[in-house]
């Protein structure tokens, strides 16, 4: 049975990823911070779901770095796969950005992720295959207004993606990111739907994509036969932007 470990399991995409990964056979830790209701209730639905899995939850504040090693402690046996699904922003000019804020995105989206990493890349490598996928961004390759900050972090994990990749390949790991467009999820809900119907009309596709339709594509970096694909950014925009 393989296992894999979803950071932001409590957020759209993060769940998202955690039912079809459950639905295709896998046993998996589910990370959350705040929203421990959330994902409490998702447990309980995979656990009812799939009683022949494993499904646990991680508590931990990816903008403390103080207590890794107890977080890696916590992940025992077998382990193929590291997702990557939490994230944050805040909008707004970058000479206004509160530089608490920015130290927020960079540690739980960058510092501690990296970190997270280097913990646990023996036992990725000890499996039959490993697996490290970050949920980035479009504004990673493309950049935004108004969004300096997250546009940053998110252009960082497709760098380090690029390079962790080409250490890491004679191990059977894999790292790789998949950098969505516009999303319906609960953190673009700040946005009026004036504004929705704005940024649409930009999209070729014409509408903001699914969290399923994210999911998808980390399911399929998550196959044993995709061994051949690392060190890449996948943009599922819609053929928005980037």
């Amino acid at each position: 049975m393989n296992w894999a470990i979803i950071f932001g399991a409590s957020g759209d995409i993060g769940s998202q990823i955690a039912r079809d990964l459950a639905q295709k056979g896998w046993s998996l830790y589910l990370h959350y911070h705040q929203n421990q209701k959330r994902v409490a209730a998702l447990m309980s639905e995979l656990s009812s779901t799939y009683p022949k899995q494993d499904f646990l939850t991680l508590s931990y504040d990816l903008t403390d770095d103080s207590q890794l090693d107890k977080l890696s402690g916590a992940i025992f046996g077998k382990l193929n796969a590291v997702v990557f699904a939490q994230g944050t922003t805040y909008y707004g000019l970058f000479a206004d950005l509160d530089p608490q804020n920015l130290d927020t995105m960079v540690k739980m989206q960058v510092l501690t992720p990296l970190k997270i990493v280097q913990k646990l890349e023996n036992k990725l490598a000890q499996a039959e295959f490993g697996r490290v996928v970050f949920i980035g961004s479009v504004y990673g390759g493309a950049g935004s207004a108004m969004e300096v900050g997250y546009s940053t972090v998110k252009g960082a994990l497709s760098a380090f993606a690029r390079a962790y990749a080409k250490e890491v390949a004679s191990l059977g790991i894999t790292v790789n990111v998949v950098a969505p467009g516009a999303v319906d999820t609960e953190m673009n809900q700040i946005f009026s739907a004036d504004e929705k119907a704005d940024v649409e009309a930009e999209i070729p596709v014409g509408r903001f994509s699914f969290p399923a339709e994210i999911s998808y594509w980390v399911l399929c970096l998550l196959e044993p036969r995709s061994s051949y694909l690392t060190g890449q950014t996948l943009y599922a925009t819609g053929g928005w932007l980037k």
